[in-house]
């Protein structure tokens, strides 16, 4: 059963930093796209970055533009999420997707609190 295992939310104040990782089991992890993607109490879950399976692509959402870094380590099945300058709205549940191979997963996602 593949799994997908986040890690490394918390509560920070406003301006600081967070590194998200997500960790996957029993998939073929160099042949998918990965991404994060975040949702807030009552709003849809929207995308917050991307990277293609060999890592040479990245995008994100323009509201994390130069505050958000993407990174994966095939030989670890690990994707990472850098995150500097937090602001309130960035709160949310974050989640880890893998997909590829016509096929989709995701991990229980982990809380991100930002607030004074």
């Amino acid at each position: 059963q593949v799994q997908l295992v986040e890690s490394g939310g918390g509560l920070v104040q406003p301006g600081g930093s967070l590194r998200l990782s997500c960790t996957a089991s029993r998939i073929r992890f160099s042949m998918y796209g990965l991404g994060w993607y975040r949702q807030a109490p009552g709003k849809q879950r929207e995308v917050v970055a991307r990277i293609s399976s060999g890592g040479g692509a990245t995008d994100y959402r323009d509201s994390v533009k130069g505050r958000f870094t993407i990174s994966r380590d095939n030989s670890k099945n690990t994707v990472s999420l850098q995150m500097n300058s937090l602001r309130d709205e960035d709160t949310a549940v974050y989640y880890c997707n893998a997909e590829g191979l016509g096929l989709s997963y995701w991990g229980q996602g982990t809380q991100v609190t930002v607030s004074s």
